[in-house]
């Protein structure tokens, strides 16, 4: 049994900053990146279980606290917050494209409110899906969400407005600060 093994004993829980360090040294034949069928292969067999044992309402929650968890990582270990707005989302674009994960744009930011409407095309989560009638991309909101928070230091919560689920051909999201 594992909880009997000596070398297990004093183990400290492992986190999300634990597991991606792991990525680091551990497919030195296949590499870091793999297909999106394989990302989507996962997403969705997750969002199918969740939704089977838990709702929809709770999948979705989760989702978008997973995605948020992630953002929040992401900016920390890869964008420079410390850059004016236009440098940070200049830098965030050009890292979504590294990465893969789609291409974002800018369409709206108020300054006063810090109110936001950003697009991403090419979106790993759904780009060449079928017309579902619903958004998808709940990861992707809290992601975002995630990102902009961490940023700002203000709490931001996104919300998909379009999708390529709903006949789009990129995802929309609305970005505002929670009061």
């Amino acid at each position: 049994m594992m909880e009997d093994n000596i070398f297990l004993k004093n183990r400290k829980k492992l986190d999300l900053a634990d597991y991606m360090k792991a990525q680091e040294n551990g497919r030195e034949n296949l590499g870091t990146e793999l297909p999106v069928a394989v990302y989507r292969l996962l997403e969705y067999s997750i969002r199918e279980e969740l939704t089977s044992r838990l709702g929809k309402e709770e999948q979705i929650g989760i989702f978008r606290s997973a995605g948020y968890r992630a953002g929040t990582y992401f900016a920390e270990k890869y964008l420079d917050s410390s850059l004016e707005l236009s440098e940070f989302t200049a830098q965030l674009q050009k890292r979504m494209e590294e990465f893969k994960m789609g291409v974002l744009r800018i369409e709206k930011f108020d300054e006063e409110t810090g109110k936001m409407i950003l697009s991403v095309s090419e979106d790993a989560d759904c780009s060449g899906l079928p017309l579902l009638g619903e958004t998808v991309c709940n990861y992707d909101e809290g992601f975002l969400a995630g990102i902009l928070s961490s940023y700002t230091g203000k709490p931001y919560s996104a919300t998909e407005v379009n999708c390529w689920a709903t006949g789009d051909r990129v995802c929309r999201f609305r970005a505002d600060i929670d009061e």
